[in-house]
């Protein structure tokens, strides 16, 4: 019977599988969040919303237009007896709530400006947990005999921790075909064989994730962060909670993280660290429980105090360490010209986190400088930090853009790399935690910012820049005697569908008149040769005056960065899904590309002229709305070295990588109140 009608759901949730959906996960008009076949860790903390829908309009409106607020729900584990979910829980019956939501049935509907309205009644649970592993059945009983079931599962994992510390790299957007291609560029190559290879392929287990979200088989950082942190697919923009219809960005669903339950239980360190602004969806999904990403003045506040909203007060005393960008969110009161303050209720959060006690650094001198027995805020730059090629090799992009962290207009020009922030966080967590240990979580956040942009050259130099702070944080471990107490993993959140093809002849391609001529450029199988990235003395591509370019720009640190970063021959790369853009496939010196420009009052982007001017033009294949690269369905890798690093390896979902990461810290719970297993190394 059970299998019937999970057969009978199924197969609505694929009648209803749409561009534009009702409500992601409720293919009927009641809803349970978290939905079916979602799984969970004992004794995680989350929320249960009901819902009960009533089209108001539309072609699925029916005679009653209101929803029956006459509904109930009942949970049974697998072997038992249903029971009301508040005797099962132990918690008080929910205020009823109500509430309406707008959305297109499809296209069509859209084009015509004719939204559907649907009525909704709802109750919450909030902060309950589920102890014993097995299956549970969850039922929602409505509208006079229909019904809508959930199967959740409980996941069977021992009270045994195995690992210390975690140290969990994303290099956001970052594919297999990305590294490929990052290897090329950076490590020679002799008759086929390379001379030296990138950190990462010194790990001993490489996986492979799946990243497709709950509802929508392209995911973005929200909901894969999300997926990675807590075990939950989730939905585009949702950090840390099921989303629900509700207007309040606040009060869908949530589910606990990795780091909430990590730090309730252990008391161990937290350290987030990104390249990003760091109320970013990436770094915020540690902490923050909101449908909404953009929610970012909040987002700051939750790192300091952690969610005390909708029953969820939660023992969060904050992360140990937090670096990256994002100075808008902490300052106030800016000079003129320069990015404006948004901060939560108008507060000064670098004053909020000194009275907190943290150590506050806004600059790669003073982040070096803060004692390792402290907690540590370092804020470097307005909005996202800037990319290790224009840090390191054209550094005049760094100026003239106001983006000094204390809003007063410089330049910010003293800005820690990845590998940087990531070493001093080690310091600071291992100093501080060497008892209970530490959760770090190190992003490279421009991997996927710069293939958004089509900037290929910069997203794999930050690539680049993260296996150069994979290196360096292995090393540190080694030296604080961490690393056989340490499991360590890199892995990305999404892809995009980015490839190399062949190679480009800059030069030759530059010196045609036409764009089916300057074509001939492109090189591939045999005339696609071999890479003079890494060859300081290969022919350089063409500059200003195109037979002799006089602005040479190598770079060379050991081998884990290119020799020459703008040769004649060059990477045919590119993404699978592009705006109109012009392509001439050498490095843009002038800073990050905008390839796609928007020259109409509405939202319809064409060929940035100033872009590429010597290149072709390349037809897009995304709405003419769309500026810039989007993600991609591809699964990601995931390399793992350490404790547990035998969990990683094989295919499965980006949820299980929260799994692999509870199990190895022993944070499962089979009761409440259980303190768990001491560290067995």
């Amino acid at each position: 019977m059970l299998l019937q009608l999970a057969l009978s759901q199924l197969l609505l949730v694929t009648a209803g599988a749409q561009t534009f959906q009702r409500l992601g996960t409720c293919p009927k008009l009641g809803c349970i969040f978290p939905p079916d076949q979602v799984d969970f860790l004992p004794g995680q903390y989350f929320d249960i919303r009901t819902e009960v829908h009533a089209y108001a309009n539309g072609t699925r409106a029916g005679e009653d237009t209101t929803p029956n607020r006459q509904f109930s729900l009942t949970i049974q584990k697998e072997g038992q007896e249903a029971q009301d979910v508040t005797k099962f829980f132990d918690v008080n019956e929910p205020r009823l709530e109500n509430w309406n939501f707008t959305y297109y049935e499809d296209l069509f509907a859209e084009d015509a400006e004719r939204p559907t309205q649907v009525n909704a009644v709802s109750k919450a649970y909030r902060r309950i947990a589920l102890y014993e592993p097995g299956t549970y059945y969850v039922t929602l009983n409505f509208n006079n005999g229909e019904t809508t079931r959930a199967e959740w599962l409980v996941r069977d994992i021992d009270e045994v921790k195995r690992a210390k510390n975690v140290l969990l790299f994303i290099g956001d957007g970052m594919t297999t075909n990305m590294i490929t291609a990052a290897r090329l560029m950076a490590h020679k190559s002799i008759n086929g064989r390379y001379q030296s290879q990138m950190k990462i392929d010194d790990f001993p287990v490489i996986g492979h994730q799946m990243t497709h979200s709950i509802d929508s088989f392209i995911t973005d950082s929200a909901n894969s962060a999300t997926a990675l942190y807590s075990g939950h697919k989730s939905t585009v923009n949702a950090l840390g909670v099921h989303k629900d219809s509700s207007p309040d960005p606040f009060d869908d669903p949530k589910i606990e993280s990795i780091a909430e339950i990590f730090q309730r239980l252990t008391g161990g360190g937290i350290g987030i660290v990104s390249t990003a602004y760091i109320a970013d969806a990436t770094p915020a999904a540690l902490s923050a429980h909101t449908a909404d990403r953009d929610q970012y003045d909040s987002i700051i506040e939750t790192f300091l105090n952690g969610n005390q909203n909708y029953s969820w007060g939660t023992d969060w005393k904050g992360p140990d360490v937090l670096f990256g960008g994002g100075a808008e969110q902490f300052y106030t009161d800016p000079a003129p010209d320069v990015e404006p303050s948004y901060t939560f209720r108008g507060q000064n959060y670098y004053d909020k986190f000194r009275e907190s006690d943290y150590g506050v650094a806004l600059n790669n001198t003073a982040l070096q400088q803060l004692p390792n027995d402290e907690k540590a805020l370092g804020i470097f730059r307005v909005s996202t930090m800037d990319v290790w090629l224009d840090r390191n090799i054209y550094t005049d992009n760094l100026r003239g853009q106001a983006s000094s962290p204390d809003g007063q207009g410089a330049d910010a020009t003293d800005q820690p790399g990845l590998r940087d922030m990531t070493v001093k966080a080690i310091d600071i967590l291992s100093e501080r935690h060497s008892d209970a240990g530490w959760f770090l979580m190190s992003e490279a956040a421009s991997v996927d910012k710069q293939m958004h942009a089509l900037d290929y050259d910069r997203a794999l130099g930050d690539l680049l820049e993260l296996d150069d702070t994979v290196r360096g944080s292995i090393a540190r471990l080694a030296e604080l005697d961490q690393l056989d107490d340490t499991l360590v993993i890199v892995t990305a959140d999404h892809g995009h569908g980015f490839d190399v093809m062949g190679s480009a002849d800059t030069k030759y391609l530059a010196q045609q008149q036409t764009d089916r001529e300057k074509r001939k450029a492109i090189g591939i199988y045999e005339r696609s040769g071999l890479s003079q990235y890494t060859d300081p003395n290969s022919e350089r591509g063409p500059g200003p005056d195109v037979e002799n370019n006089n602005s040479p720009v190598f770079y060379t640190e050991g081998t884990h960065f290119p020799a020459n970063w703008d040769p004649r021959y060059t990477l045919f790369s590119g993404v699978s899904a592009d705006p109109d853009r012009r392509e001439n496939y050498q490095v843009h010196k002038g800073g990050p590309r905008e390839p796609a420009v928007n020259i109409t009052e509405e939202e319809d982007y064409y060929v940035n002229p100033e872009d590429a001017p010597a290149g072709f033009v390349v037809n897009g294949t995304l709405p003419v709305s769309e500026p810039e690269g989007v993600h991609s369905l591809t699964d990601v890798p995931v390399y793992a070295i350490g404790p547990c690093q035998e969990i990683f390896g094989g295919t499965y979902g980006n949820i299980d990588v929260f799994f692999g990461m509870a199990q190895c810290l022993g944070l499962s719970r089979r009761g409440p109140g259980r303190k768990g297993s001491t560290y067995r190394a």
